[in-house]
């Protein structure tokens, strides 16, 4: 787990980038109606876990640099006993002085009349803009109190800046102690691929599969999945986001399944695709083969130094000249890359950064140039090829065969580190394990 230090380590780095006689106001995620007085589970913004580890809704932080009294100011849920009756435990603000690295903390009600104070005099504010518009209405609320309601005098913040971007950054590059929780759920995650090609058999629903994954999941201690599971036998692989997961299983078809856990806030995701029955034809071994070839690829140029791109070149060329190869594309390979003849059969990305988000904050390029992998930053890599049942210009052998191979990959100081290697991605072995 995140220890205390490393939270409070977290936050001095982000007040050690904010400029002079500035604010940061970093609010927690709102709760959402399901239906009625029902809430979907909660699940706290990840940049205010990532700098509190406070799970709870209804808070908001302050970083206030150089405040005499203290520069971590929490609002949170006052002590209710009714309310821990009906809704389960709170902090409150003496719990989170003691035990989340608070310097200051008041009840969330309070928050009207304290915060706007904490504004005053300050010439900037550091505030992630457009992620809860109920929560920046409320905050200009606050602003304009300062101006309106405190005299000319008043000194109200007169610049906004996007706190995002600094926390994100962080985000980036993980932590010993966050690599070994990825590390944690890329195991999970593995044992469940695992689980399901064991059990994998014609006649079954892909929600059972699901249902067996997920059962993995929470049995071993993680919060659940960190995305909506893709269960997609057959021509259902081809579509790349398919969550209805309500098909028939079949002898002959392929299944693809993505899906990873998240377990103390960090996500693992995987990809495999397999057999129903356990024995690829020649014609899913083909495309099968092209698609891990291509992974072996991508990973191979993913070290400290080299740039995030080459990845995904990397796995545009196997792929291409493994179609040309099976006469699925025809022409000369670099200007079948040059006219991007590729995106008919692999229409996405070679993968993404991977942290407490599945789809990690971070950004791809600095100042219009590719950013160079550094230790710590963790991708993953998925490369795949999908043919549509529908496509009438490639030989009808091939058409509704779907493979994706994705792997999540740690950058170190010397190369790279697969944290989801746990589960087979060669054919013989998954033959073999779905065999036994």
């Amino acid at each position: 787990m995140i220890s205390k230090k490393e939270y409070a380590s977290r936050r001095r780095d982000l007040m050690a980038m904010m400029q002079p006689n500035s604010i940061a106001v970093i609010a927690a995620a709102p709760e959402k109606i399901r239906s009625n007085d029902t809430h979907y589970p909660y699940k706290q913004s990840t940049s205010f876990s990532y700098l509190s580890g406070f799970a709870e809704p209804s808070s908001v932080i302050l970083l206030i640099p150089g405040r005499g009294q203290g520069e971590v100011v929490f609002f949170c849920r006052d002590k209710d006993p009714l309310r821990e009756t009906w809704d389960g435990y709170r902090e409150g603000p003496a719990g989170v002085v003691a035990n989340f690295g608070a310097d200051d903390a008041f009840p969330i009600d309070d928050i009207d009349d304290i915060l706007p104070g904490m504004l005053e005099g300050k010439d900037r504010v550091y505030y992630a803009i457009g992620k809860d518009a109920e929560f920046d209405k409320q905050l200009m609320v606050w602003v304009n109190d300062v101006r309106e309601k405190r005299g000319s005098d008043a000194n109200p913040p007169g610049e906004f800046i996007d706190l995002d971007h600094l926390v994100n950054e962080m985000r980036l590059i993980k932590s010993a102690a966050e690599i070994k929780l990825m590390r944690k759920a890329g195991e999970i995650s593995a044992r469940a691929h695992c689980r399901a090609m064991q059990l994998s058999q014609a006649g079954l629903f892909e929600y059972n599969l699901q249902a067996e994954i997920e059962h993995e999941f929470m049995a071993s201690g993680a919060a659940g999945p960190a995305y909506t599971s893709i269960v997609g036998g057959g021509k259902n692989g081809c579509v790349l986001h398919y969550i209805e997961n309500r098909g028939k299983l079949r002898a002959g078809d392929m299944v693809l399944i993505d899906a990873g856990c998240e377990y103390q806030d960090y996500a693992a995701d995987i990809t495999r695709t397999f057999p129903v029955n356990g024995k690829f034809s020649s014609a899913q071994a083909a495309i099968y083969d092209i698609v891990l070839a291509a992974q072996a690829a991508a990973i191979e140029v993913i070290a400290p130094g080299l740039e995030y791109h080459l990845a995904n070149d990397a796995t545009v060329r196997v792929i291409t000249q493994g179609l040309v190869d099976l006469k699925i594309l025809n022409g000369d390979v670099d200007e079948l890359i040059e006219q991007g003849a590729h995106r008919d059969f692999y229409m996405h990305n070679a993968g993404h950064w991977l942290g407490m988000d599945v789809h990690d904050v971070g950004d791809y390029k600095i100042d219009n140039h590719w950013r160079i992998y550094e230790p710590g930053m963790v991708v993953t890599v998925e490369p795949g090829i999908y043919i549509s049942p529908d496509n009438t210009n490639v030989d009808k052998k091939w058409r509704g065969i779907a493979v994706r191979i994705e792997d999540d990959v740690l950058v170190t100081k010397t190369g790279n580190e697969d944290l989801t290697s746990g589960v087979p991605k060669v054919r013989e072995e998954i033959e073999l394990l779905m065999a036994s």
